[in-house]
C-alpha cells in the first residue's frame, strides 16, 4: 500500500513546497508591504508548513500519515 502512494505523496509534498515558496517569493517582491507584516506572513506560511508536513509524514492529532509511529502495547 505505501509503495503505490510513495510517488503521489513526494509528488504533493513537492507542489505545496513550490507554492509556499512562490507565495514567499511573491511576499518578498511585494514593495508596498510593511516589512512588519511581511515577516508575520512569512512566519505564519512556515509554521503552516511545517505543521502540514509532521501530518502528512506522522500522522500527527490522530491523523492516519504517511509513515505512522509503531503502536506500542
Amino acid at each position: 500500500l505505501f509503495r503505490s502512494m510513495f510517488p503521489a505523496v513526494l509528488l504533493q509534498i513537492f507542489v505545496v513546497l513550490l507554492v509556499c515558496g512562490v507565495i514567499l517569493w511573491g511576499i518578498d517582491r511585494f514593495p508596498a508591504l510593511d516589512p512588519n507584516i511581511r515577516q508575520i506572513i512569512r512566519v505564519l506560511i512556515i509554521v503552516f508548513v511545517a505543521i502540514w508536513l509532521i501530518y502528512l509524514l506522522f500522522g500527527m492529532f490522530g491523523g492516519s500519515g504517511f509513515a505512522p509511529f509503531p503502536r506500542t502495547r
